[in-house]
């Protein structure tokens, strides 16, 4: 028999220890818990190392900032992930952690758990990878079906979202598509600026970096504001990041 693995990421020990046992009794699914975002990323690693990968996670929607760690005292045979030191600069959020997997293990399928209907964080968690939302409430027999359907590659909504997903996601596309427009405008170089700026760097730094004076960095820097028709970094830092611009490689020699 193939066995699914599926890992259950939430901060909530009594509901993740509850859903675990629960998908635990199917006789095809073999489940592991943790309690953050980086005990999940750590308990993927651990199981690409052994050779056994997680199929599919289950992620809360409101998953907290504070690293709980992961759930202990779930039974046999739902294996629960160790703990032990927290990663740095891993993601806490439920989105976010979404992400992540998708870069970091794009073979695992992901489905976002929440407790309410919310189209635009459901489009956001689709933009960022997961293949299903699903209410936390919902009965286990939906869930396993979402769980094998999202392993078929389907993507899985409740039905009284889709106006709003499909709302959202039309508004985010033409938002890109006018950042990615604006940030054609710019030059070779202001987009190197732009870059160093999404990296956070300030203006000496960025000086420093592209080998230019601090004066002729101000200039492009407020060319770079001018043509993005914002008036802050911040605010040409979030339009960079909704056209893909990453932020320059701070690791890469200058």
């Amino acid at each position: 028999m193939v066995r699914i693995r599926v890992l259950v990421v939430d901060d909530h020990r009594i509901f993740a220890e509850s859903l675990a046992a629960a998908l635990a009794a199917e006789p095809d699914v073999e489940v592991a818990a943790a309690g953050s975002g980086p005990a999940a990323l750590r308990c993927l690693d651990r199981a690409v190392a052994d050779g056994r990968r997680f199929d599919v996670l289950l992620v809360d929607a409101d998953l907290g900032a504070s690293a709980v760690g992961v759930l202990p005292g779930a039974r046999s045979p739902v294996a629960v992930a160790d703990a032990s030191a927290e990663g740095g600069g891993a993601p806490t959020d439920g989105i976010s952690l979404v992400a992540a997997v998708r870069q970091a293990q794009p073979g695992v399928r992901t489905v976002v758990l929440a407790e309410k209907d919310d189209p635009r964080r459901a489009a956001q968690a689709l933009q960022a990878g997961a293949g299903g939302w699903v209410a936390k409430d919902c009965s286990l027999s939906r869930l396993l079906n979402v769980i094998r359907g999202v392993l078929r590659d389907e993507t899985h909504l409740p039905p009284a979202l889709l106006t709003g997903v499909l709302r959202e996601l039309t508004a985010a596309r033409k938002h890109r598509t006018e950042s990615e427009r604006l940030v054609e405008s710019l030059t070779p170089r202001e987009r190197e600026v732009l870059r160093c700026m999404v990296a956070g760097l300030g203006r000496k730094a960025v000086a420093e970096r592209l080998f230019l004076s601090p004066h002729t960095v101000r200039t492009h820097m407020q060319n770079v504001l001018g043509k993005l028709g914002v008036h802050s970094t911040l605010a040409a830092v979030a339009l960079a990041r909704r056209a893909g611009v990453g932020p320059v490689d701070l690791e890469a020699a200058s």
